[in-house]
């Protein structure tokens, strides 16, 4: 397959990951875009591989963890007024699911990778191990701690709205 027939088809995808992992719409879809200029240039050694999709997800991640690392990127991202919604607008399950995203988005960068392979991509330990090119233990260790952490974060919001988060 071209670089411009994965892209075509993979490329909502990625910037799916890209936007997890990242937190915000826009700064996923830079991700995306870098790793991708990135990418054109090995095109050929990449499909030839034939795990394009699993190289461009490591790249993801490791491009995500390393913009986290700058002191750049320690900028909280806000919605502008015109991106936001009437809460009363939406339904209670997705103003549940924006909640979970935004504690999501508190997370450590790894811790971050972690919960969004193993619940959002659905990837096995093995996998996301080669992806954050860490062991196995390390792994459930990073979901562990992020799942310990948005349970703590959760519980304040809890005891406000009367046992709902």
């Amino acid at each position: 397959m071209d670089f411009d027939d994965y892209v075509r088809t993979r490329g909502p995808g990625l910037v799916r990951l890209g936007r997890l992992l990242t937190g915000d719409r826009h700064q996923g879809e830079d991700l995306v875009q870098d790793v991708l200029a990135r990418a054109f240039v090995r095109w050929e050694r990449i499909a030839a591989d034939g795990q394009p999709d699993a190289y461009l997800r490591r790249a993801l991640v490791n491009a995500s963890i390393s913009r986290w690392r700058r002191p750049s990127s320690r900028e909280v991202a806000v919605a502008a007024p015109e991106d936001t919604a009437d809460p009363m607008d939406l339904g209670d399950a997705a103003a549940e699911r924006d909640a979970a995203w935004r504690l999501i988005r508190g997370l450590p960068a790894k811790q971050r990778a972690a919960v969004v392979l193993r619940y959002y991509e659905d990837l096995d330990d093995a996998a996301i191990a080669v992806l954050l090119n860490c062991s196995q233990p390390t792994v459930r260790s990073q979901v562990k701690r992020a799942l310990d952490t948005l349970r703590t974060r959760l519980e304040p919001d809890r005891a406000l709205n009367g046992g709902r988060a």
